[in-house]
């Protein structure tokens, strides 16, 4: 039997939608996130930051692009106790500046993923993964990074068979 934790990022308040900026409750990541634990079980873990981006979502890009230009690590307010008794470990988020916010970095850098299957799968409006997978891979050499997922944010509340498909595929 394989333990799976599926683990993410998600905004919610104001995000891109193809041109426009809307709010939502509930984040375009955190949407797929619930599909995939749905569609294989495990457990739900959401990465949430002591200091709370801005809930301007111009304000916000600023301040994603500022943390990413200083490769920061931003304090979550708590992490999983363990992953040593999980095999595959999908790890969703937003594409911020080409990449995954740092939070989720801050995530990686916290524990061994040595053995580990890594499965991504990214929101976004267009910029697909970008250059997230191989960013993970670089801080996770030990572990087995898939191929991730993309899907469109605007798409997100229509895509329970896609992200249900993919994570199925990714856990046996």
């Amino acid at each position: 039997m394989t333990n799976v934790l599926t683990v993410y990022y998600s905004r919610k308040g104001e995000n891109y939608f193809g041109g426009e900026i809307r709010s939502i409750a509930k984040g375009n990541t955190e949407r797929i996130a619930e599909y995939v634990q749905k569609a294989v079980g495990g457990d739900l873990f959401e990465l949430e930051t002591v200091r709370e981006y801005a809930a301007d979502y111009h304000a916000c890009t600023e301040e994603a692009m500022a943390e990413k230009k200083s490769n920061a690590r931003p304090a979550l307010k708590k992490l999983p106790d363990s992953i040593d008794q999980y095999d595959v470990i999908f790890l969703g988020y937003p594409n911020w500046w080409g990449t995954a916010p740092m939070p989720v970095f801050t995530f990686l850098d916290a524990f061994d993923f040595t053995g580990k299957t890594i499965v991504p799968f990214c929101t976004n409006e267009g910029s697909g993964l970008g250059t997230s997978v191989r960013d993970i891979r670089r801080e996770c050499p030990d572990a087995d990074v898939r191929e991730g997922l993309s899907i469109r944010g605007s798409d997100a509340a229509d895509s329970e068979t896609k992200a249900a498909a993919f994570a199925v595929r990714n856990v046996k």
